[in-house]
């Protein structure tokens, strides 16, 4: 295959971040998620629980899940522009899957990518978070409201739209529909197709038996 990458946005509950395992899994390439947040921590001499908590916070139009300061704005922007290097490294010298952080804004110009976005309806999403993710009913629909409203507005605050906006996404995915091993296998064979090496010369023809190879006219 050419080389490529997966930009991968979810919403909360969809269970996108283990369709993003298995399908760097199927195609055999590396996944990225958490490991650019670490990697983004020791390049700003931060601790990872620091940024956890401030990443995807970004100011929205309504409200924030936590109201912030100038000074912690200012450093999510260094954040932000730490991430999308370390995003545009990746990229550019493997195939791989990265997960969330505008990964697809930070991508945008590059024509080897194809941006991902994954969603299930509300009450798959609801069995997903209590049935797979062993949360609370109750704590699991808090989350899939504030966790989505976090990630929107930290998509459109970096991004300038919204992470599953069909202008910029190439593939919007229910994962409802063939869970998380069925949607890993149908993207795995979407890339696979999109990223096919060029096909091969037409071999040569081989004569059958009693039949002479023509010879090639001298010029």
């Amino acid at each position: 295959m050419k080389k490529f990458v997966i930009t991968i946005g979810r919403q909360f509950g969809s269970l996108g971040r283990p369709i993003a395992k298995r399908l760097a899994e199927l195609l055999d390439v590396n996944y990225y998620d958490r490991d650019i947040l670490e990697q983004t921590s020791k390049t700003l001499g931060l601790p990872v629980s620091i940024l956890g908590d401030q990443e995807e916070q970004a100011p929205g139009f309504w409200r924030m899940l936590t109201p912030l300061g100038s000074s912690t704005l200012d450093q999510q922007k260094k954040v932000f522009d730490v991430q999308s290097q370390i995003i545009s490294y990746l990229a550019s010298i493997q195939s791989c899957i990265i997960v969330g952080r505008c990964a697809d804004y930070v991508l945008k110009d590059d024509e080897s990518t194809i941006h991902v976005f994954i969603y299930a309806s509300d009450k798959q999403r609801l069995k997903n978070c209590v049935e797979t993710l062993g949360m609370e009913e109750g704590e699991a629909r808090r989350m899939m409201t504030n966790v989505d409203r976090a990630r929107l507005n930290y998509h459109k605050h970096f991004a300038g739209y919204a992470p599953d906006d069909k202008d910029h996404m190439h593939i919007i995915f229910n994962s409802g529909l063939l869970g998380v091993e069925g949607t890993a296998r149908a993207l795995a064979a979407m890339i696979r197709e999109r990223f096919a090496d060029d096909e091969p010369a037409e071999p040569e023809k081989v004569p059958k038996d009693g039949e002479a190879a023509k010879p090639e006219k001298k010029k």
